[in-house]
């Protein structure tokens, strides 16, 4: 087998999969939960307590504002809470009455009456079981978030329109546009409780929040609208006896569903309409649950520490709950131990085959169709809760609390109910989401959905929204930009955007305008180009090279299109500068012909045909003398195949194969040198000399200053696409940054730093961290023994120490990743240390004066290695449940200097 192989591991062959039932967590779907047994906590009976608490009224509150039988929203809070508590895959998630489907409710009730909708309601339940069980969750989220946040909002805009007429003290009409138009004419019979009573209710919803100092703190323990609707049910009882009040009816005079009767077409369209909405708000309420539980609740994180490593103590794998201690020095003191570990990861699958189980027992028995809720959730989240006893319990006292407390629920002021549920749905309406929206420019769509969902209703909205959604894309697809310019003799064709079949008419009209034979210069800058549009370019290609005219292909930034032919089925492919060792590394080979390396800053290689992958040149590195252009009546060359994106690939680290034999054949030690020196001088040095000439002859002004650890896998230059003269590298074990005047300091990051912020005036300093840190991994690792002199490496490591500290302290918010949990205390451990070792890097003199005249800026970063993926650190304010210390995924549209970098400045 030669020993020239591709280096790139299959991981998603059948092969190398996991099994199931082997405990390895998959990207979006967590091992089952070891162990039947249901736990309960002390936080989960307090968290259940609360969520109770905030339950209660705003089940009440829907089931009015939906024109249902009271005690159904009591019952689809009870089987919510105990049903798919127990059987979903979101343990914190909180489910019941439905709040996005009050409109479509309120709607069926009036055309087919309560006991249909109650079968409608266990139609869908039966529908999502069986999406569920086909494991369509993740499908249903691919829908555009524009669609969904845009038909939450319109519903929202529904929702706040109907309750306030009951606020007013009129009744609601059959639809948004309806309740909008009777405005006017409610105003005019306004009586002063009802509005009144609302009012109160309202502001306390906003202000209980807000209460400030420590008399806050403790009160905010309690839900607002708790306190909203006691607050306004004791005024309206002294001060408004013959306001309109919660009414429940006897339970005898209870219905159950009944066999529907109506059109097929329109019942089955109802059935799908309450399993979309239901379906599409419980996996949002789940992920946002997720993304919550990565970090502790406020109330609970003074208690809590970073998770344990698997297969530790303190691992879900384990009965204990002690991490093992680090290797501090005798004198400096072991970190605390850890809690339970933390809540696993959605399995929306599961949670959603449990929505329909609940859906379907709540429909049996008389209930409202029951979702996952944001805001109960988030109160779990909030109060500590640790498990799903705390969604169990609170069904259990929902269900207690309907027949035992039926006297006090009848003091309740309809107004207070319809004031709650207004302000859900005003929160519906998002700032956030229209914000985000906006960034992505696809405000169209979710402005066409919320005008559909409020005009037509939900169902017509959304298909309104879908087919905005499609034109958009089509739009965006089709537009490209075609420019010409007469550079004197020679013509630049500027083609701007995606190269498909609907461009070609165009695109051949303006190449068939330019002259046969004269010379041309076409920029790509596109990232996909169909059969069509790549047949026209090669067609014209050809003609112009048979006139005897000269056609060059560049990218964006003017580098050469160049693939060779011989690469096209080459185990060589083109990578990066180093992208040919695999090939040296056979004893006697050479690199094929046309195979010399394209460093990152120059973009063409001699000798090769016009059309193959562009390689963008990063910012601000001049241009290299140009390589020859290709010869007349050469066509471009096939390797690139339609549909190809001309995005440089990234390679494996260096010396990775796939297999022994290649293996075998690698050189090692001083052959291994010789031979990838030999390689540099033969392929990269010449094309590289002239920018080390100039560099050399001006001196280096690098724009940042790298801090980064020792690993032979993180390749610098190559995760930030930077060339010579562009950082100022300092490497180390650990990534460290030693305090000034430390003990056992080390003065070599010192005078770096120094050297780099007083002298090269460095515009930025970015730490890099990265996962599998050995550093950090001998920092989680067992104690030296005392009685062996410390050695370089622990005297070195002893600076990595506060970073461990920082980890298990009660005073310092969790380092996280945007989007998931840590994989585990090691890597909790890497991201706290890079936010650690920043603060260690504003004590020192230089950097604290440069930040104070703002002429410096400091990144966090985290690289995994296995992944080949680069996080962000974002710092700032932050409200609510967020987070400061979160280190967000740089995507691969986002350039260098873009707003993910201003996010990302400290």
């Amino acid at each position: 087998m030669s020993a020239c192989v591709p280096t790139r591991h299959n991981r998603t062959s059948r092969s190398s999969r996991p099994p199931r039932a082997s405990g390895v967590k998959r990207p979006h779907s967590p091992p089952p939960p070891r162990g039947g047994r249901f736990r309960i906590a002390g936080a989960d009976v307090s968290a259940s307590i609360t969520v109770f608490l905030l339950a209660v009224p705003m089940s009440l509150g829907l089931a009015v504002a939906m024109d249902a039988p009271l005690q159904a929203g009591l019952i689809s809070a009870a089987i919510g809470g105990i049903v798919a508590g127990l059987l979903g895959g979101t343990p914190l998630q909180v489910s019941g009455p439905s709040a996005g489907l009050t409109v479509v409710t309120a709607e069926l009730i009036q055309v087919y009456g309560w006991r249909t909708t109650c079968a409608i309601t266990i139609g869908a339940g039966l529908l999502q079981i069986l999406l569920g069980s086909l494991r369509a969750a993740r499908s249903a989220l691919a829908v555009s978030p524009a669609i969904v946040h845009g038909t939450l909002a319109g519903i929202g805009v529904a929702i706040a329109l109907a309750q306030l007429h009951i606020v007013l003290g009129g009744s609601p009409q059959s639809s948004a546009v309806a309740n909008a138009l009777a405005l006017p004419d409610q105003l005019g019979r306004l009586r002063p409780a009802a509005p009144l009573i609302g009012a109160l209710t309202i502001a306390v919803l906003v202000l209980w929040p807000r209460i400030p100092g420590r008399i806050g703190s403790g009160a905010r323990r309690v839900p607002a609208a708790l306190v909203a609707v006691v607050t306004a049910t004791t005024v309206a009882s002294l001060a408004a006896p013959g306001i309109a009040r919660v009414d429940l009816p006897s339970w005898r005079s209870h219905v159950l569903p009944e066999v529907p009767h109506g059109p097929v077409l329109a019942l089955a369209t109802a059935v799908f309409t309450v399993m979309l909405v239901a379906s599409l708000e419980s996996l949002l309420a789940a992920m946002a649950v997720d993304k919550l539980s990565a970090a502790p609740a406020p109330t609970a994180r003074a208690s809590a520490s970073p998770p344990p490593p698997p297969g530790s103590p303190g691992s879900p794998t384990t009965a204990t709950s002690s991490t093992p201690p680090a290797p501090t020095p005798s004198a400096s003191p072991s970190p605390p131990s850890p809690p339970a570990p933390p809540v696993r990861r959605a399995d929306l699958d599961r949670e959603l085959r449990a929505q329909g189980i609940a859906n379907t027992l709540s429909g049996l028995v008389g209930g409202l169709a029951v979702s996952g809720g944001a805001v109960r959730s988030s109160a779990n989240v909030r109060a500590g809760a640790q498990g799903r006893a705390s969604t169990v319990l609170h069904g259990v006292w929902v269900l207690l609390a309907t027949g035992l407390l039926v006297t006090v629920l009848e003091w309740i002021p309809l107004a207070a109910l319809a004031a709650l549920v207004m302000m859900v749905g005003i929160q519906m309406v998002s700032l956030a989401h229209i914000r985000n929206v906006h960034k992505h420019r696809e405000f169209l769509v979710y402005g066409a959905t919320i005008t559909g969902v409020v005009l037509f209703g939900v169902l017509k909205g959304v298909t309104i929204g879908i087919a905005v959604a499609v034109a958009v894309a089509l739009h965006r697809l089709a537009r490209t930009r075609i420019t010409v310019t007469d550079q004197g003799g020679e013509h630049l064709v500027v083609v701007r955007g995606q190269l498909t079949f609907l461009a070609v008419p165009r695109l051949s009209r303006t190449l068939g305008q330019l002259p046969q034979d004269g010379n041309a210069v076409v920029e790509l800058d596109g990232f996909f180009m169909d059969h069509a549009a790549y047949e026209a370019i090669k067609d014209w290609s050809t003609a112009q090279a048979a006139h005897g005219g000269r056609v060059v292909f560049t990218g964006r930034s003017g580098g050469r299109i160049a693939e060779p032919a011989s690469a096209a089925h080459s185990c060589c492919r083109p990578w990066t500068p180093w992208r040919n060792h695999h090939c040296h590394d056979e004893p006697g080979r050479a690199p094929e012909a046309g195979h010399g390396p394209r460093t990152p800053f120059t973009g063409a290689r001699p000798g090769t045909d016009p059309i193959g992958t562009p390689h963008d040149m990063p910012h601000g590195t001049p241009t290299p003398t140009p390589a020859p252009a290709s010869t007349p009546g050469s066509p471009p060359s096939p390797d690139v195949a339609p549909g190809r994106a001309p995005a440089p690939s990234l390679h494996r680290s260096p010396g990775r194969t796939t297999g022994p034999p290649a293996e075998a054949a690698r050189p090692t030690g001083g052959n291994r040198l010789i031979s990838g020196l030999s390689s540099f001088q033969r392929n990269t040095a010449p094309l590289v000399r002239e920018e080390l000439a100039r560099l050399a002859a001006e001196g280096q002004r690098p724009s940042q200053l790298f801090i980064t650890c020792a690993d032979s896998r993180l390749v610098t230059s190559m995760i930030t696409a930077s060339g010579p003269g562009d950082l100022f590298t300092v490497r180390n074990i650990g990534n460290l940054v030693p305090l000034p005047n430390a003990e056992s300091g080390d003065d070599s990051v010192g005078a770096a730093i120094e050297y780099a912020v007083d002298v090269l005036k460095v515009e930025s300093i970015t730490i890099c961290g990265h996962s599998g840190c050995g550093a950090m991994q001998a920092l989680l690792g067992a104690k030296p023994d005392p009685q062996t002199p410390p050695t370089s490496l622990w005297r070195w490591l002893r600076h990595g120490l506060p970073s461990l500290e920082r980890m298990a302290s009660r005073h310092h918010a969790w380092a996280r990743i945007s989007g998931r949990l840590p994989t585990d205390a090691l890597e909790q451990l890497c991201l706290t240390n890079v936010v650690q070792q920043l603060d260690h890097l504003r004590a020192h003199e230089s950097v604290a004066r440069r930040l104070a005249e703002g002429t410096l800026r400091l990144h966090g970063m985290y690289f995994h290695v296995g992944e080949a993926q680069a996080y962000l650190l974002t710092e700032g304010a932050s409200s609510g449940l967020a987070l400061d210390e979160v280190f967000d995924r740089v995507d691969p549209g986002d350039p260098a200097d873009s707003g993910e970098l201003e996010r990302a400045g400290i």
